[in-house]
């Protein structure tokens, strides 16, 4: 039986949720204006050391950057994981030996089942993978941000930029899986309750550095990630649809008009399941075809879908559901 959660517990989870999620709206544009309010100001050398300090450190994000065990095992993360709550479910061994590339689905609004599951220890990865250690792999742009790229790094997040996945998957020993949000921004403008669709059938990239690195391929799929925010998706063609997508393309992420259950940004309390699928083997191609490029795109979305099915009822949706691949 379930224990009844006390209304401090809820409470002290709902603060947990909440400054994640302004951090992830908000925290960047804050240290922007931050850094720019201090340089008309006496303390004008605390920025001024801060932009240096940038420029000097500029690549280091790209070179596995500097995880901490102390952010990821921050408890704030054990009440945001009980919030929804997330689950991470294991349904294949994956050897520490060997690199892997995990492709997560869907986006939604804000990846939480992504972020509690790779980025915090709270949903048990390490204990579940023995040997493996999650990267996942978000918007390079947010990594020149001074202060808030230092967060970011701290919790084991890295640029989703080609020196990112090279150094991770070939100058890093073994045992690494990057994680990628394969639909981006695209894939979060769709995200809606009772939605199950995924942006991926042009999206080949992630399948040609498997390849080029001969790391194996994961399927994930985070059940309920859709069903956090009511969102109001503008048909395609409108003007509000055009301007979307056009700062899409100039800032590389969407503003997505959603609503939450309290406060408008507080995401409604549904359950997260995050299931890891079975390995794909990839051999090492230095110059893949696009012929093989196609093959291994087609056995992940077909691993994908497999998974979707196989796991769909369990994780509370009806028999009838399926995925869209879009």
């Amino acid at each position: 039986m379930t224990k009844e959660k006390t209304q401090m517990k809820e409470f002290i989870e709902a603060l947990s949720v909440l400054q994640w999620v302004l951090s992830f709206l908000f925290l960047g544009l804050a240290c922007i204006i931050l850094m720019v309010s201090l340089m008309f100001t006496s303390l004008w050398l605390l920025p001024t050391l801060c932009f240096v300090w940038l420029v000097a450190d500029w690549q280091t994000p790209e070179r596995g950057g500097r995880r901490t065990t102390f952010v990821r095992n921050w408890k704030v993360w054990q009440q945001f994981r009980d919030f929804f709550p997330v689950k991470l479910v294991k349904t294949a061994d994956l050897n520490p030996n060997k690199n892997y590339i995990f492709g997560s689905h869907p986006h939604g609004i804000m990846c939480v089942g992504a972020f509690a599951c790779f980025s915090t220890e709270s949903c048990g990865f390490a204990e579940t993978f023995p040997g493996l250690q999650a990267t996942l792999a978000i918007l390079a742009g947010l990594f020149k941000i001074p202060l808030f790229r230092e967060y970011l790094m701290c919790a084991g997040l890295c640029p989703v930029s080609k020196p990112s996945l090279v150094h991770l998957l070939s100058k890093s020993g073994k045992g690494n899986a990057v994680v990628i949000v394969v639909g981006g921004a695209a894939e979060s403008l769709a995200s809606s309750p009772g939605i199950n669709r995924v942006v991926m059938r042009q999206r080949k990239g992630f399948v040609r550095t498997a390849l080029e690195h001969g790391a194996d391929l994961v399927p994930v799929y985070s059940f309920g990630e859709n069903e956090l925010f009511q969102q109001v998706i503008l048909s395609e063609g409108s003007l509000g649809r055009r301007l979307q997508d056009l700062f899409k393309s100039i800032m590389g992420f969407a503003p997505c008009l959603f609503v939450g259950e309290r406060f408008a940004l507080l995401p409604f309390r549904k359950p997260v399941t995050t299931v890891i699928g079975s390995p794909i083997s990839v051999p090492k191609c230095v110059t893949p075809t696009e012929e093989q490029v196609d093959h291994y795109h087609r056995l992940y979305m077909e691993a994908l879908t497999k998974l979707f099915h196989e796991h769909k009822v369990s994780c509370g949706l009806p028999e009838s559901h399926k995925l869209e691949i879009i």
